[in-house]
């Protein structure tokens, strides 16, 4: 078998097993950031471990010049749900017609494994190239992401650390891997809205105030505001309501207060402030008594040309022969932390048809693939 510079055999299969093994549920690491550290270290990668309360992230780096390319990713997985019902153990990584079975397979250890073979790979075959290699890993993407990368990079822009370009392993792909990748998000914007009211008994309305009944004009405006049309690279923004609960769960009391749990994705062509000030504009207009607390998850971004589009789409052309379409479908990713400070962000990695599902599993031959593209995107940026 191949040997890296390193002694470690190349094998992006071998490792992403390893890292499935390790049943790191949010926001357990286990051993996979140190596993990580232990093929890098010999590149010449200097490690870093930020620990913030129960999350471990690594910042790891090799050069000290720009421009800084980033691999981000997480090494956490959502739970497995019930393991009886996998076909095979969720935590053994066990290879089946071609494909690796496991949590965290396709989300994302497999773009995990491929990152780092493909720099042992560069490394190997550009000892001095040009700016520096990083990595940033987290293990809070599925939980409540409060104290992995946004804290990374809270850190890194304290001392004036600046990653130029930076490809997040989530899987983008559809139908094979490279078909799509995504060079920007939506932003995301929660309201947890509680409408007061009065409860009383429902035999004397005259004596209560619905909460629901008030809300029913408005929930009708918000669900059917037009917030934008979007713009050519993002559809308009949307406003959905994912939770609503009222009542003391008895049929014969009116309830005192209504609570609503709703969500924006959106567009460039909006803000935090400008959903925020046409939300209340819209409750105030019909007279409702209301709390509303927000949460800022994240604003749009797009990185819509540059050297790591261009890197990205040329080398997955090169390895595949597909031509790529770029796309800001889908919900939000680490990515949102890192583009505004001024970064260049893509998202690429494998086949996302069984991520957060019974029995998810990758190819193995993608992540073959895989590999092949990331390298040819570090030689594209910095190998020439």
């Amino acid at each position: 078998m191949k040997k890296s510079a390193n002694s470690h055999p190349i094998s992006v299969v071998e490792l992403c097993q390893a890292l499935i093994r390790e049943p790191s549920v949010t926001p357990e690491d286990k051993h996979c950031q140190p596993m990580m550290a232990e093929r890098l270290s010999p590149l010449g990668f200097a490690i870093e471990t930020m620990v913030f309360h129960d999350t471990t992230n690594m910042w790891a780096r090799k050069g000290t010049q720009g421009p800084v390319f980033c691999f981000a990713g997480h090494t956490d997985v959502v739970p497995t749900g019930p393991e009886d019902q996998w076909t095979y153990p969720p935590f053994a990584a066990e290879i089946h017609d071609g494909y690796i079975y496991g949590r965290g397979a396709a989300d994302m250890k497999g773009s995990l494994a491929a990152m780092i073979t493909a720099t042992e790979r560069f490394v190997r075959d550009y000892p001095d190239h040009k700016g520096s290699i990083a990595y940033l890993i987290t293990s809070d993407e599925e939980g409540p992401f409060i104290n992995g990368t946004t804290k990374v990079i809270d850190t890194l822009e304290a001392r004036s650390e600046k990653i130029d370009y930076c490809i997040v392993g989530e899987p983008s792909s559809t139908a094979a891997v490279g078909d799509v990748v995504k060079y920007g998000r939506r932003g995301s914007l929660t309201g947890d809205l509680t409408i007061k009211g009065k409860q009383g008994h429902v035999a004397y309305p005259h004596l209560a105030k619905n909460p629901v009944h008030l809300f029913g004009a408005a929930i009708n405006e918000l669900a059917n505001t037009t917030w934008d049309k979007g713009n050519a690279a993002f559809p308009a923004t949307s406003f959905q309501i994912s939770n609503i609960h009222a009542g003391t769960g008895a049929g014969n009391v009116i309830p005192g207060e209504c609570k609503v749990c709703f969500n924006f994705r959106f567009s460039t062509e909006q803000s935090f402030a400008s959903l925020q000030e046409r939300t209340l504009a819209i409750l105030d207009k019909h007279g409702l008594d209301y709390d509303i607390d927000w949460t800022y998850n994240g604003l749009p971004f797009l990185t819509d040309s540059g050297v790591l589009v261009e890197a990205t789409v040329a080398a997955i052309k090169d390895v595949t022969g597909l031509d790529t379409v770029l796309s800001t479908a889908g919900g939000t990713s680490d990515g949102r932390f890192i583009a505004p400070t001024g970064a260049q962000v893509v998202e690429l990695g494998p086949v996302n048809a069984t991520i957060h599902q019974l029995n998810e599993c990758v190819k193995a031959d993608d992540l073959i693939i895989l590999e092949d593209i990331y390298y040819r995107v570090l030689v594209r940026s910095l190998g020439q």
